[in-house]
């Protein structure tokens, strides 16, 4: 199998979470030329690592006081933002029944202390691998085939990880949904092959407003696009968006079958809410939605927005 190096230009994140830091150092020692190195000794700490580093992988000693290994793997299962990340149970018990409920609990594998340097590079390095290889995969599976930005799936999965540290933090999320203005009337007018271009082309122009990496536009359907901006306010989301459009409007593809310029245009949805667990995420796109159809309603081609009531019932 690859090493991890020849088919990743960054080292992996690895997590090392024990109470012992003699057990931390061997392992330190055994990783630090090829890993990006974090450090845990409690549990606590290494559920904080893992939402705020996302490690490609975590060595997580059984017996710790406080939380025991057991319950930190159960809650980072149990976490959308941290259930895909994988866990070598690392212990001094090595019973079968030991094993096998660590492999229940979620774990990928299972090392016995005293640990034997060689076999421990070997699986470390073997799940590594498994996981690049997964991540590569996941991503294509993420995208938009035509555009080539994040697709509806992708959209759904980062709304509902945001909307999750919104409420852990208490900061805004804000929500852009984005329509191309007239867009039927393209297709019918300029054909369904130059209607694929200008979804490229539109498609690059809103990617080139955001400017922060947890940023995500998605194609939400059809014409219909959708940005996720996590840790923003509305007049910020605000600025995205007329951003956005200002971009679009700057393609100057020609589009004679608007009402409202020669041009190519958007009209655009913008929400924002501080999380909590009285409404559901889906209420802020559907409020971004709404605020869509406003857009639409006034003209289009221009900008609607507005805070998301927290009041609402979870759906």
């Amino acid at each position: 199998m690859q090493h991890w190096l020849t088919v990743s230009q960054t080292k992996p994140k690895l997590l090392l979470v024990d109470d012992q830091r003699v057990n931390i150092l061997v392992l330190y020692e055994l990783f630090r030329v090829d890993c990006e190195i974090f450090m845990a000794m409690d549990g606590e700490q290494a559920l904080q690592l893992c939402r705020t580093v996302s490690p490609d992988l975590v060595l997580l000693d059984v017996c710790m006081d406080g939380l025991d290994g057991h319950e930190v793997c159960r809650r980072l299962k149990a976490d959308p933002q941290t259930q895909n990340i994988p866990i070598i149970f690392v212990t001094g018990r090595g019973s079968e029944e030991d094993e096998v409920r660590g492999l229940d609990l979620g774990a990928v594998d299972f090392i016995v202390k005293p640990i034997n340097p060689a076999i421990v590079r070997a699986r470390v390095n073997t799940h590594l691998t498994l996981k690049r290889q997964n991540d590569i995969l996941r991503s294509l599976a993420m995208l938009d085939g035509l555009t080539g930005v994040a697709n509806r799936r992708k959209f759904d999965e980062e709304l509902a990880r945001s909307w999750l540290q919104s409420v852990r933090e208490q900061a805004q999320l804000s929500v852009i949904m984005i329509d191309i203005d007239y867009f039927k009337r393209y297709n019918d007018h300029y054909g369904h092959l130059n209607g694929d271009s200008c979804l490229q082309a539109v498609a690059g122009a809103l990617e080139q407003a955001i400017n922060r990496p947890y940023d995500l536009l998605a194609r939400y359907g059809g014409e219909e696009f959708a940005c996720l901006l996590p840790n923003t306010q509305l007049n910020g989301a605000v600025m995205v968006a007329e951003r956005m459009s200002a971009n679009v409007q700057a393609l100057q593809l020609e589009h004679l079958g608007s009402e409202i310029g020669q041009f190519v245009t958007v009209s655009l949805g913008v929400a924002a809410v501080t999380a909590n667990h009285s409404i559901a995420p889906q209420a802020l796109v559907q409020e971004a939605d709404r605020r869509l159809y406003q857009a639409k309603h006034a003209g289009r081609a221009q900008v609607c927005f507005g805070n998301l009531a927290t009041s609402l019932p979870a759906e």
